[in-house]
């Protein structure tokens, strides 16, 4: 089937609110290139929303999803485990940063990670409140669109949310939060709404996704660190989006040097896979009850299988070195473009988690989102999906595979800078 009768079945048949805007779908892909069912190559800047850090279709994950399917696709592990859940729990355990010795528990997706680390963290410490971040994102089930840092779309049609979560700053210095305001912020916080003897949990993002691509600090993430062992705290740090590699180290908070006591991941962990984790420290994750964690699909056989390959895809093929390199070859071209174009601003990146800024006034970081959306429309008619994201809508966010071939990624940012110039014109041209 074609694009237009595609649509025309989406039209008819999937509701409005899970419906995609993109009226191109989808046919096959290959690292960094998608093609349409009408044929038309795109080059891929969004990857999945970040899941996809090795590429669409990585050669070693797909023969060892092949394999898995011809041996278990699914007993449920619950009721039958399988080496491939607990090979995968062994080695998130050798790799993630939590304090002390690290259990683990696997779960579908991000949204589900975080559920299930809310309910850890109270079962270990019998608190309830929750505390979160301005700007954070972390899915879309009930817990979650309640510890959103941003209310529309995720939370707007659907009415109460779940109680006891409470919010802080997150540190943006350009938007005038600076890191001694946000932590003002956090203890007051913890001073006017959420008791300390009742809180069981603070939950950040190390780098916001949907929020907008900001990076807290080393010294902010240290204070979260001796707030919660002061308080008797759990700190759960999420990684879905910022983990796997996309920073040029495994996990964000690694460029910190914080360990926290339970963090959650998915999206990059298996390639395309659905799988997520929630990983924490022993007597943490062991405090609930027998049968307490899980579910029918979590920790699918064939998502393990492919979690276990990407793993070694990474050991293999340096991709950690890979973000990096990619990530100061962004760093690079937005400088530049900084320089070329009066509505790019605030240009930045930790590995390749990558973003800047678009305004109508440097001067005062005015967001732009309206240039935001148009040059995200014109990149997909000109064959390169590109993705916005941020409080204001005006950031432009760098989500293609860390694998790329340095000319697909050229011609990509090719695009981008003909259309800056399309749109706004650079300084060269508005002088002349």
């Amino acid at each position: 089937m074609n694009n237009a009768q595609l649509n025309e079945l989406k039209q008819r048949y999937v509701a409005n609110g899970a419906a995609s805007p993109a009226t191109q779908f989808a046919d096959r892909a290959e690292n960094a290139e998608v093609w349409d069912a009408d044929g038309k190559r795109f080059i891929d800047f969004a990857g999945g929303i970040g899941v996809l850090n090795i590429g669409h279709r990585h050669p070693k994950v797909v023969e060892a999803v092949k394999a898995q399917l011809d041996k278990v696709m699914h007993t449920c592990q619950t009721v039958m485990p399988y080496e491939g859940y607990v090979r995968v729990a062994e080695k998130l355990s050798q790799i993630v940063p939590v304090r002390g010795h690290a259990k683990v528990m696997l779960a579908n997706s991000g949204a589900e990670a975080l559920e299930n680390a809310v309910k850890v963290a109270r079962a270990a410490t019998g608190k309830t409140n929750v505390i979160c971040f301005d700007g954070g994102y972390h899915g879309r089930t009930f817990m979650t669109m309640a510890m959103n840092g941003k209310v529309n779309p995720y939370q707007t049609d659907f009415g109460p949310m779940p109680g006891t979560v409470f919010r802080a700053p997150y540190p943006v210095p350009y938007h005038g939060v600076s890191e001694d305001e946000a932590l003002r912020g956090l203890k007051m916080a913890l001073r006017t709404d959420a008791n300390p003897k009742d809180t069981a949990a603070i939950i950040l993002e190390p780098v916001l996704g949907e929020g907008g691509f900001y990076a807290a600090s080393p010294s902010f993430l240290k204070a979260i660190r001796e707030i919660c062992d002061e308080h008797g705290i759990l700190m759960i740090v999420d990684e879905v989006q910022s983990g796997f590699g996309r920073t040029g180290k495994m996990f964000a908070i690694e460029h910190s040097g914080v360990e926290p006591d339970i963090m959650t991941m998915a999206k990059s962990m298996a390639d395309g896979m659905p799988i997520s984790a929630v990983v924490g420290t022993d007597k943490t994750m062991d405090a609930s009850g027998a049968n307490s964690l899980g579910g029918t699909y979590t920790g699918s056989p064939v998502s393990c299988a492919a979690t276990l390959a990407v793993l070694e895809v990474f050991e293999e093929e340096k991709i950690l070195e890979k973000s990096q390199a990619l990530g100061d070859k962004l760093a690079k071209r937005f400088a530049t473009w900084q320089q070329q174009f009066e509505c790019i601003d605030n240009a930045r990146n930790m590995g390749a988690m990558a973003a800047f800024e678009l305004v109508s006034d440097k001067a005062n970081h005015t967001p732009n989102a309206d240039l935001a959306g148009a040059l995200c429309k014109k990149a997909r008619e000109n064959g390169l999906i590109l993705l916005s994201c941020g409080m204001y809508a005006n950031t432009i966010r760098f989500l293609m595979p860390v694998t790329i071939e340095d000319d697909v990624l050229e011609e990509g940012l090719g695009i981008i800078e003909n259309l800056l110039t399309e749109l706004v014109g650079s300084k060269s041209t508005a002088s002349a």
